[in-house]
């Protein structure tokens, strides 16, 4: 006699949160634009968990909201750490950083630049990425495993873009769109 698997439990993540979790069972999800969302795991203890910014933050003069990179860095490690993770053996994969508006100013990569740049000095490795294009992402992630699946969605529309003075409208689908795409 099988039993059943037991059922996921879903944990949404939304702009300036982070969560730390630990079951086989819990997964985190958000949906990114230009936002970054950081999902690190310590493989070994189980613990995982997943953060969800809008600004990158500037290192230099830090702000107490978790809404800045540089808050929701600190926050998910601390959190992670409370949790039996220990810092040596985290892992990351990076999600976002979309010019899914078609901005000018490219806070998508300011996003990803930054997380890059976060995981590099505190020596974290990067395991898995997926940043930039045009296209938002839902995303999953098993924090227990380090799991994590994303769907681009598809855009109807993109934003007008001067061409040679002319207001110019693309129609774009992306590439597999509503296919999820899995990161071990």
């Amino acid at each position: 006699m099988t039993h059943p698997a037991p059922a996921l439990r879903l944990h949404p993540v939304i702009q300036g949160e982070y969560r730390v979790a630990t079951g086989p069972t819990d997964v985190l999800t958000t949906v990114l634009g230009s936002c970054v969302s950081i999902c690190m795991t310590d493989p070994m203890a189980g613990v995982g968990g997943m953060n969800h910014f809008l600004l990158p933050g500037d290192p230099e003069r830090p702000r107490s909201e978790a809404h800045y990179g540089i808050n929701a860095m600190e926050l998910l490690i601390n959190g992670l750490l409370k949790a039996g993770a220990r810092h040596a053996r985290l892992q990351a994969k990076v999600f976002g950083g979309a010019n899914a508006t078609g901005s000018r100013f490219p806070v998508g990569k300011a996003n990803a630049d930054f997380a890059f740049w976060f995981l590099h000095n505190e020596g974290i490795p990067c395991v898995g990425q997926d940043v930039g294009g045009r296209h938002a992402r839902r995303l999953r992630y098993w924090p227990h495993s380090g799991l994590a699946q994303q769907m681009l969605l598809p855009n109807a529309t993109l934003p007008e873009e001067t061409v040679g003075g002319a207001a110019v409208r693309q129609r774009v689908a992306p590439p597999g769109a509503g296919e999820p795409d899995l990161f071990l």
